[in-house]
Order: C-alpha cells, then sequence, then structure tokens
C-alpha cells in the first residue's frame, strides 16, 4: 500500500498530463514553421523595399498618364478579384488556388510594366531565379522525403513517420525558401568579399551598429536606411566561407561574385551568400521533419494542464455548414438539385405520388383510417404552448440558433417594458423545407439534424441508424398520453418532394427523434386536436401546390365527424398560395379553398405558411360578409436566407374578402435597403460564380481576339479623344459580332435566351425581352470594354518593346546571357547536372518559365497572328494563345459580371418588384430569424407571439453551464435547465440575449375576443 501511494505521488509529482502534452502533438503536420517563415520574408521585403527609397519610384516613373492608368486598372482588377478570399479560407480550395493563381499572374504581368528598376528590384532577376531556386528545392525535397519514407519502411525511423507530406505544402515551403532567396539577391546581391578584407569581415558584428560608439547615431542611420540596408547585407549576409575551407562542397555550391573596386583577376571561391541561405532553410525543414517524425515531439514551449484544457475548450466548435451557395458554378449539390427537380416535375407531378400510397397503406394497416393520421393525446390538456417554424435546414448557424430558442425550458423577453416569461412549446411545428438545396441523407443529417441535437440531445439509447418499426416509441414504454416531453410534427415542403418525399419518409416518419423532441407521425399529412376545441391541419401539398383527393376526403370526413361548429381550426401549409397567387396572378390550391369556404365555413381562424423567409402577418378588415380565414400568417424565418417584404407589402385580397398588413419582419423600409448588397456584396457572397460568368464573357468576346489595329486610340492627343475613339471601337466590335463572328454570336444568342427565360412569367413577352435585351446588351458592353482594355494594354507595351522583343523564351534567354556572370560556375557543376539529368534540367527551368511567362507567351503569339493571319498559326498555337488571354479576361471579367449581374438583380427587385428569390438567395443572409410561439390559456383564447433575432451569432462555444450541469444516464434531454451545448462566443450576441417580440395579437374563441397589439402598419 505505501509503495503504491508513493508511486502515486511520484506521477502526480511528474504531471504525466503535461509530458503528454509536450510529447504529443496535437496539431497535424506540418507545424507552423512555413508561416513564421512567410511573415519573416514579408518583413525583410518591406525592410529592403523601404531602404530603397521608394519615394523613387515616383520620381523615374514616366510622366505619361498610360503608365499610371495601366497600373491602377491592373492592380484594381486584380484586388476585386482577390477580395472575397483576403483573411478567409474556404472549402473547397478554392481560394487558395486564386491566391496563387493571382500571385502568379500579377507577378509575370507587372514584372513587365516600367518602374521597378527605380526600386532597385531586377524583376527578370528575380523571377528566373525564383523558377531556378523553386524547381531546385522541390526536387531535393521530393527526393529527401522518399528516402525518408524508404527508411521507415524498413524499420530505422519511429512509426509516427509514416503519415506521408501533404504536396501542398512541400510547394508552399519551397515557394517560401525561394521568395526569401530573391529578397536577398535583389538587396543584397550575390557578392563574394575580397581575400585582402578578411580581418573587417571578421570582426564584422551581427549587431555592429549598436556599439557604444554608434548609439547616438543609429537613429540616423535608420533615417538613412540605404546605409543601413548596407551593413546588414555585408554583415549579416556575408558569405560563410570559401570551397577551399570545405573540400567536399567545392564541386558542389555556387559561387560568388566578386565585390571589388577596379579589375579582379581570377574567379571568386567564395560560397555564394544564397547557397547558405538556401541551405540553412533546407536544413531547419528537413531538421524540423526528422525530430516531429521520429520522437512526436513538438517544437513549441509546451502548455501547462489547465492551459491545455483551457485551449481545448477554445478548439471545441460545433462544426455547422455555411449558408447555401445558390450561385454556385461548382456546386455538385445545385446540379443534382435541378436534376432532381427536373425528374420530380417530369415523373412524380401528375404520374407517381407518394401521397396515394400513404393512403392506401393506411388503410391496409388497420381498420381505422384515422388512426395514424389524427392525434388527439393533447386535447386533455390545460395550459398548452405550442411552436411554428418553417424553413430550417440551410446555414448551421442560423438554423441553431432558433433551435437553441425553441429548446430553451423558458424564453425571458421585454413586452411594453414588462418581462414576460414564454414557456416552451409543449409541440413544436415545421412547416416544411427541412434541408437545402436538396433532400439527401448529408443534408437532412448536418444541415437538419445536427442543430436540432445540438440544442436538445435526444434520449442516450437513440441510435441515428435504427428505424422506428412500431411509432410511437414513447420513452419507458408509456402512453404517449403520458408523456410530458417536447413533440414534433413536420410536413414537407417543395425541397423535400425533390426526391419523390423518400428522405422525408425515412428520416421523419421512420424516426422517432429530432434532436430532443419526440416524432409520432407516421405520415406526411395530420390532423392534431389541442385543448379548448382547437385543431391543427397539417397538409402536404407535394409540387402540386394542392392537396390530393385523399387528404381532401380525410379532412372533409373529419370535418363532417369531428369539428364541432364553435372549434377553430389552424390550417398549416408549406406554400402561402395567397400571397404567391397574387405575386404570379394564378390560383392555386383551389381543393384547400374548397376545403376552408365549403366545409370550415368560417372555423378556419389561422393559416400558416412558410416557403417566403420572412415574417408577415395579414388581418382580415371587418366587414359584413362572411369571412373564411380569420389570419394569415407567413413564418420561413427558420434558418434559410430571407426573403423580401416590400414586395408583397400590396397584397390585401382573399376570397373576396379584404386585409390589411398588421406586421412584417423585416420593415418594408429595411427589406429594400437590404436588397442594395446585390451591387455591393454579390461577388464577395457568391464567389464561386466565377466559374460560370469567367466562361461566359470569355465567349461573348472570343471571336474579337486580337485586335490588331488600335493605334488609332493611341494616337489621339486629348483625353476626350481617346474615349472617343475607345467607345467607337467598342461599338465596331459589336458591330462586328453580328456580321461576321460565329462563336460570340453564339454565345450572345444563348445568353439572351437564357436572359429571357430568366425573367418571371409573370411579365408578357414583350417586357420580358425588353429586360432580357437590356441585361444582354449591359453584359456584352462590359465584355467588349474589357476585351479591349486588354488589348490596348498588350498593344502599348508591345510598343514600348516591353513584350514580344524576341520569342516564347525570352526569360530563359535573358537568365542564361547572365547566369555565368552573377553565378559562376568554375567546377563546370551545371554541365554535369545537364549531361546526367540527360539535358532535363535545363529543359525544365526553360520551359516553366515560359510557361510563367504569360503576357511574353500572348504578346508573341498576338503578334505572329496579327502579322500572318490566324490560319498561319496552327491549332495548338492557336490553343496556346487562347488559354493564355483566358487566364487573364478571366480575373478582368468575374468582378465585372458580378457587378452587372448583381445591378440586374437589385433593380429589378427594388423597382419592378421581380426576382424576389434569386435577388435575395443571392445575399445569403443568416439574420432575421424567427419562430412563433402559440399559448391556449383558460379561456380558451390563442395568444401568438412572434419572437425574432436580428443577427444570428457566427461564433459559438461551449455553454460552460450544459458543461457543469450533472448528467443522469437515463435523463431525457428536456429535462435539463440548460439543454443546449453551444452558446454564443459574444455574450451580448446569444440568441437568448437578443430575442425580442416582433409580433403579439390574440385570437378569441369567439371574433369579440380578438385583439391586436402590434401598431398601425407593420412592424418595424
Amino acid at each position: 500500500m505505501g509503495s503504491s501511494k508513493q508511486s502515486a505521488g511520484i506521477l502526480d509529482t511528474l504531471k504525466m498530463e503535461r509530458v503528454r502534452t509536450i510529447l504529443t502533438h496535437t496539431y497535424p503536420y506540418p507545424h507552423e514553421h512555413s508561416r513564421h517563415a512567410v511573415i519573416a520574408v514579408v518583413v525583410g521585403c518591406l525592410f529592403f523595399i523601404s531602404s530603397d527609397n521608394i519615394h523613387t519610384l515616383v520620381e523615374k516613373l514616366d510622366n505619361n498618364v498610360k503608365w499610371w492608368s495601366m497600373y491602377a486598372c491592373l492592380f484594381g482588377f486584380f484586388y476585386f478579384f482577390s477580395s472575397p478570399f483576403i483573411g478567409k479560407t474556404f472549402k473547397p480550395s478554392y481560394s487558395n488556388f486564386s491566391r496563387w493563381y493571382i500571385a502568379w499572374i500579377l507577378v509575370a504581368a507587372v514584372y513587365h510594366l516600367p518602374s521597378f528598376q527605380s526600386m532597385g528590384v531586377d524583376m527578370r532577376m528575380n523571377l528566373s531565379l525564383f523558377l531556378t531556386i523553386y524547381v531546385s528545392s522541390i526536387l531535393f525535397l521530393l527526393v529527401f522525403h522518399i528516402i525518408f519514407i524508404g527508411l521507415w519502411y524498413v524499420g530505422l525511423v519511429s512509426r509516427v513517420a509514416g503519415k506521408r507530406p501533404e504536396i501542398l505544402t512541400i510547394l508552399q515551403n519551397c515557394a517560401v525558401l525561394s521568395v526569401a532567396c530573391c529578397v536577398f539577391y535583389s538587396h543584397c546581391g550575390n557578392r563574394a568579399m575580397l581575400r585582402e578584407r578578411p580581418l573587417e569581415r571578421r570582426n564584422s558584428n551581427w549587431f555592429s551598429f549598436w556599439k557604444k560608439e554608434e548609439r547616438n547615431t543609429w537613429l540616423a542611420r535608420f533615417l538613412r536606411m540605404n546605409e543601413l540596408k548596407d551593413q546588414v547585407c555585408s554583415s549579416w549576409f556575408a558569405p560563410v566561407g570559401s570551397a577551399s575551407d570545405y573540400p567536399l562542397l567545392s564541386k558542389w555550391v555556387i559561387y560568388g561574385e566578386i565585390a571589388c573596386n577596379g579589375s579582379c583577376p581570377g574567379s571568386s571561391d567564395e560560397i555564394s551568400p544564397i547557397y547558405s541561405l538556401w541551405a540553412t532553410f533546407i536544413g531547419l525543414y528537413i531538421a524540423n521533419y526528422v525530430v516531429e517524425r521520429s520522437t512526436g515531439w513538438a517544437l513549441t514551449h509546451p502548455l501547462s494542464v489547465k492551459e491545455y484544457e483551457k485551449l481545448k475548450k477554445k478548439q471545441m466548435r460545433p462544426d455547422f455548414l455555411d449558408m447555401v451557395p445558390w450561385y454556385s458554378g461548382t456546386s455538385a449539390d445545385l446540379f443534382k438539385t435541378v436534376f432532381d427537380l427536373l425528374v420530380s416535375v417530369t415523373v412524380f407531378v401528375g404520374r407517381f405520388d407518394m401521397r396515394m400510397m400513404q393512403a392506401a397503406m393506411s388503410r391496409v394497416s388497420d381498420g381505422n383510417q384515422h388512426g395514424d393520421l389524427l392525434y388527439d393525446h393533447f386535447s386533455e390538456k390545460d395550459d398548452f404552448w405550442f411552436d411554428f417554424m418553417a424553413d430550417t435546414g440551410d446555414g448551421g448557424n442560423s438554423s441553431y440558433a432558433v433551435a437553441r430558442l425553441l429548446a430553451k425550458p423558458f424564453i425571458r423577453t421585454l413586452k411594453d417594458d414588462s418581462e414576460l416569461t414564454l414557456p416552451r412549446g409543449n409541440l413544436l411545428l415545421i412547416g416544411g423545407d427541412l434541408a437545402y438545396p436538396n433532400p439527401s441523407a448529408f443534408t437532412y443529417e448536418r444541415r437538419l439534424f445536427v442543430p436540432f441535437e445540438y440544442a436538445l440531445q435526444p434520449p442516450p439509447w437513440y441510435k441515428a441508424e435504427q428505424i422506428a418499426v412500431n411509432k410511437p416509441e414513447v420513452p419507458f414504454g408509456a402512453h404517449l398520453k403520458q408523456y410530458d416531453g417536447p413533440q414534433c410534427f413536420v410536413i414537407p415542403g417543395n425541397h423535400d418532394w425533390f426526391d419523390g418525399l423518400q428522405t422525408f419518409m425515412r428520416y421523419i416518419c421512420h424516426r422517432s427523434w429530432l434532436g430532443g423532441w419526440l416524432m409520432p407521425q407516421k405520415k406526411s399529412y395530420f390532423a392534431l386536436q389541442l385543448p379548448k376545441r382547437w385543431w391543427v391541419f397539417g397538409l402536404d401539398l407535394a409540387l402540386h401546390g394542392d392537396i390530393d383527393v385523399y387528404q381532401f376526403k380525410f379532412f372533409t370526413e373529419l370535418i363532417m365527424e369531428k369539428v364541432q361548429e364553435d372549434d377553430s381550426v389552424i390550417i398549416i401549409t408549406h406554400e402561402p398560395n395567397w400571397l404567391t397567387d397574387w405575386y404570379w396572378n394564378d390560383v392555386t390550391g383551389k381543393n384547400i379553398s374548397h376545403l376552408i369556404c365549403d366545409y370550415l365555413r368560417g372555423r378556419c381562424k389561422l393559416r400558416m405558411a412558410g416557403d417566403l423567409h420572412h415574417y408577415m402577418r395579414h388581418s382580415h378588415v371587418k366587414s359584413d360578409g362572411p369571412v373564411h380565414v380569420h389570419h394569415l400568417l407567413v413564418n420561413g424565418c427558420g434558418g434559410a436566407f430571407l426573403h423580401p417584404t416590400h414586395v408583397f407589402s400590396k397584397f390585401n385580397k382573399l376570397h373576396g374578402v379584404s386585409y390589411e398588413c398588421k406586421a412584417a419582419y423585416p420593415s418594408f423600409e429595411d427589406s429594400s435597403r437590404i436588397a442594395l448588397g446585390n451591387i455591393l456584396k454579390f461577388r464577395k457572397k457568391n464567389w464561386q460564380f466565377d466559374f460560370i460568368g469567367g466562361i461566359i464573357y470569355f465567349l461573348l468576346v472570343f471571336s474579337m481576339f486580337p485586335q490588331c489595329e488600335l493605334n488609332h486610340i493611341l494616337q489621339d492627343n486629348t483625353f476626350s479623344g481617346h474615349i472617343k475613339s475607345f467607345l467607337g471601337t467598342v461599338w465596331n466590335g459589336f458591330i462586328y459580332i453580328l456580321e461576321h463572328s460565329c462563336v460570340s454570336l453564339v454565345g450572345a444568342i444563348l445568353l439572351l435566351i437564357a436572359a429571357y427565360s430568366f425573367v418571371p412569367p409573370k411579365l408578357s413577352r414583350k417586357k420580358r425581352a425588353i429586360i432580357g435585351v437590356l441585361h444582354v446588351s449591359a453584359h456584352l458592353a462590359a465584355a467588349l470594354i474589357l476585351m479591349l482594355l486588354l488589348e490596348v494594354g498588350i498593344e502599348i507595351c508591345i510598343q514600348h518593346n516591353l513584350l514580344a522583343t524576341s520569342g516564347y523564351h525570352t526569360l530563359y534567354q535573358w537568365y542564361r546571357s547572365v547566369e555565368s556572370e552573377h553565378f559562376p560556375d568554375p567546377t563546370g557543376l551545371r554541365a554535369r547536372i545537364e549531361q546526367w539529368t540527360f539535358g532535363l534540367y535545363p529543359a525544365c527551368i526553360k520551359y516553366l518559365m515560359s510557361a510563367f511567362d504569360v503576357p511574353e507567351v500572348m504578346a508573341v503569339s498576338r503578334s505572329n497572328i496579327c502579322k500572318n493571319g490566324l490560319d498561319s498559326v496552327s491549332r495548338g498555337g492557336a490553343i496556346i494563345y487562347y488559354a493564355s488571354v483566358f487566364l487573364y479576361f478571366w480575373v478582368f471579367s468575374t468582378p465585372v459580371v458580378s457587378l452587372v449581374f448583381g445591378s440586374y438583380l437589385y433593380i429589378c427587385i427594388n423597382w419592378l418588384h421581380l426576382h424576389f428569390d434569386e435577388a435575395f438567395s443571392s445575399l445569403r443572409i443568416a439574420n432575421y430569424k424567427a419562430f412563433t410561439r402559440f399559448h391556449i390559456n383558460s379561456e380558451g383564447d390563442l395568444e401568438v407571439f412572434t419572437l425574432a433575432v436580428d443577427k444570428v451569432p457566427k461564433e459559438w462555444k461551449l455553454d460552460p453551464d450544459w458543461d457543469g450541469e450533472a448528467k443522469h444516464p437515463q435523463e431525457l434531454g428536456h429535462l435539463r435547465e440548460f439543454p443546449s451545448k453551444w452558446r454564443a462566443a459574444a455574450p451580448h450576441q446569444d440568441p437568448v440575449q437578443t430575442v425580442k417580440i416582433v409580433d403579439h395579437f390574440v385570437i378569441g374563441r369567439t371574433d369579440k375576443n380578438d385583439s391586436d397589439t402590434a401598431p398601425n402598419g407593420p412592424v418595424q
């Protein structure tokens, strides 16, 4: 016993958890050394550039305004192209691809323009040196990793070394290493110190400018950055020695050029500082990799146990999906949605209807055909609360924000300066569209079930993969009437019908739990008998916008057999056809209207729906005629993107009865203001639209490349003359497309057909054609202007001998001409490498430089076409030319196509009240979320509270109250005081703190008891 206690004390003293955190690295390879290297390289660039007096860039720049304009256009387009990716990381890694892509073609373009020599930056030398070192580094590291994996395979290194490195990580580290060498060479050169100055080199100190006698003057030296730079170069980055000091390296090193005054006989045998810098970086990479993979040792300062636990909790974040990118040109889900919709419309509508199958199965399963459609277990409760929401399952943040409020045992909020306490609903009604963009196992699980399970956990024994055979599966074998936990009933929406209702049936009708809400329902439509003679009819409209004959028969029989004359009925449908029919000038839901007007006869006190992702309530205007429906309520704010309200502001009549809007959320003014985001934020929200937009613009002007006659634009002496000639050329290009082009004309016609079809069919054909033509004209004009800007820029560079000076391999030829001067090779190392690689080494560098120098390839090909005609160019040459043009035109066009299309949506939604779905789905707004809570009081009146959250949190953290609450093995989630796992990272943004009442009214059992506490007009 004593021995055990002593051992335990020793272990406690050693704090094995601390040792574990030291030895076991919790991050995937690699360490952050590559990020630190990037920071060091950036700081070095800023230091060296500032040291060379950057103001000389302006002084030595050509006074001609065309260079300023070219720089402004170039950097402007590149900035707007890359702006959505600044400071963000997207999945998939399109943003990472765009960063490297932008860096490549921007540098390739800028180095041809004048003025960089004034900064002491030899761009050609830097680019050629970068590419050479980059290729060499990649080859060297690949060989190293192959050898290391081989050693692991034979068992000479630890098993933790078995994970292969990521290729992108190797490429990134090689790029950083190459940039560092280029920065050093640009500002320090490849100088070798003379043999006559060994004492000076030996006495130089890394911090010589901090010597005592110079401490009073170092600030003055800082102001003279150029001198400080020279001192840094001569002391910090001096050559490490000569080849004679390292005999084994004498034939394997790069040599430095001699830096001296006057003639310097002979060649330097000093090892190049670039070589030593490259070898240092490579050595650090290899050392870090070997140590980490061999021992698992973390090369960072170890954390204490307390700090480790704190960091572990900080890293715990819910993995919510982002809002669906509806304008993505690369999303497989959206293409699947389109396919499923086409199949649903052509196969299921009018041919096969799952509702018919449900009706048949209901009659076969038991003699009582209402047994699995009618639920009356709530009818005897005294005080009853229930909730309604719709259109959830889009963004995880917004869906969880609503689910968190639904799961809260009590919601406390202010109403007229007094605090109200609203208990959690005994029943949750969901009005369809459970997951976007299409019904699938992935979307249902990740976009619907995950947020709700985080908000209210299912029972401990629940297994998602199990099918519920005998519903309702009430916990502990109790009767459904005895279960006091929250329950959930769901109707499907149009998105749930895209696969013929298969996923809905599998996940809703054949499962028992949505988070902590019990789901007793077995079919896609149902009837609920509530206390105080209230009823809820949940209707399934499928894709027809109406109920089928079997539903109609069920509800009519129920009305005649069980619904009394003074009962009150709430009808839930997914689509609010009172608004959509008014908007589309259509008449749908005839069976529903027949059910309400001829069977319920005024007993329908409330119609609720979702589908439109906003909140609006219309109440009837008292008149002498019959009122078939007293209140119309739309609440589709359950998690999906926001829809506008101002488009539906003029709705006022249904079934011959006048209605007035009592509440709208967001308000009409806010809704109109939000639409402005299409101009300013379309591309930021829909960066994946690049794939479609860039290709469309390129096809529109494909036949216009190249423009060989541009001298009339450049030779004008006035700015107005330039503009006039430029616009005249754009018009001539438009005429050329109509008269001579094939590819561009076909692209324009296809775009016109698409634009015409895109205009909502509520307008006449003439108006649709006018809007379509104006829309396509704006795109075509923008594409022609961009094409001409690119061609004018290339022409200016050619006329100033900045492009097309020799051939496709200009950069490589120049590099070889100065290679021997700046990087002496007295031992013939390069010749031996070329011989050993059978010429592969110089060939790789040669063609890599040509592939990098896209502007030169474009300009040379353009000059050949303009001189000899397009027919003289081979098919491969034409492909190379158009590919090089596309690489730049895509960058120029994508911000513009988004701007034009976003402006079109803004004009249509605010001026013409068109495209309410397209104009707001583009914004992907997760804010303005709401649900409605109902209370049947002791008098039988129905109190209605609509609770809303203006701003949805984007960051969540583990709720300490949830984590600290005692958990019992068989405890149900709804019995916990804090049922939700996550809370907002910023407490003041948590939905529990920001929730507010945006509408409150009472529906009495008799018309005299109706009351409305909303102000006149819509709620602001």
